[in-house]
């Protein structure tokens, strides 16, 4: 059940987020080795972000997964979604951040139940 929030300070009026939607969550999928039936993105366009002292384009997010997750996996996740960032939006590889929590208990819920 990986699910990635990613939130921006890039306008996302006019961009085609199902592109970057489809990329992300095929890649989380294929990197962390879960049926992509289970992942879910969640895409924030126009928050307020300073990074570095500047308010260039950047980004941050955060990938939760039941399990799937080391240094490895993450190293390739952070590698993916760094690079559909760059593509899809402008966000220099150095301007984003991405904060991995492996929970190995079922804390989240589901289908009227939990994992």
């Amino acid at each position: 059940m990986p699910c990635l929030n990613l939130s921006t300070n890039v306008n996302l009026e006019k961009i085609d987020t199902s592109a970057i939607l489809s990329e992300a969550s095929k890649a989380v999928a294929r990197v962390t080795g879960k049926p992509e039936q289970y992942v879910m993105i969640v895409l924030e366009g126009s928050v307020p972000v300073s990074f570095g002292g500047s308010q260039d384009p950047a980004a941050f997010g955060t990938l939760v997964s039941i399990g799937g997750l080391n240094p490895d996996v993450n190293k390739d996740l952070s590698a993916a979604i760094a690079a559909i960032l760059e593509t899809k939006l402008s966000i220099p590889k150095s301007r984003f951040y991405l904060k991995f929590e492996d929970t190995k208990r079922s804390y989240f819920g589901w289908n009227g139940s939990t994992f």
